[in-house]
């Protein structure tokens, strides 16, 4: 069984450790920390990356071509994991900020709306970190494990959340419930008064 060490716990099974993740406003700092010429696209970068829990490759190959809607909302046609496809509910208004990019820039239905290598990706995001002065290490699947728990803190729904993620197994997203629940136990036992 692969182990993984959380602090001051000791050795707790993969799925039972407690998964690192910014707040919704360390991601607001992040996001609005971007700089320089590319400053537009690098924050839409990183707000894709939280709003849909995008995988980082899944990000960077995003066209609007993808753009679609369902039940009078937008959604993401995503080639996953392994080529498996998925829709990913994408908020209203990151989707009129991916439209509007899109138009200003001239983008063809297949052309990418980040076209950049992941190697790039992880730079963006790092300086936006150092800038904004975080201190937690920030990288972009840490924009997923985020969007992961404040769609599981606003919905409750972990079969839900393992559809949005492409999960192949719910423990995988049982991580998620995990984090949120040793949190709350832990606010609540700081509330006993001895």
């Amino acid at each position: 069984m692969q182990k993984a060490l959380v602090a001051g716990a000791g050795l707790v099974p993969r799925h039972l450790a407690l998964v690192p993740y910014l707040a919704p406003e360390e991601v607001q700092q992040l996001s609005a920390a971007c700089q320089g010429r590319h400053r537009e696209r690098d924050a839409l970068l990183i707000d894709t990356l939280y709003q849909t829990g995008l995988r980082i490759s899944e990000a960077l190959a995003l066209t609007p071509r993808q753009l679609g809607s369902l039940h009078g909302g937008t959604v993401l046609t995503i080639q996953g994991k392994g080529g498996k496809p998925r829709l990913v509910a994408c908020p209203e208004l990151l989707a009129a900020r991916l439209k509007s990019y899109a138009y200003d820039r001239g983008l063809g239905l297949d052309d990418r709306f980040f076209p950049i290598n992941r190697k790039r990706g992880w730079q963006i995001i790092k300086a936006a970190a150092a800038r904004a002065g975080l201190t937690k290490k920030v990288w972009p699947h840490l924009l997923r494990h985020s969007d992961a728990i404040e769609r599981l803190r606003q919905t409750g729904n972990p079969k839900a959340l393992m559809l949005h993620l492409g999960h192949n197994s719910p423990l995988m997203t049982l991580r998620y419930l995990s984090t949120l629940t040793a949190e709350e136990a832990v606010r609540i036992q700081q509330g006993v008064v001895f």
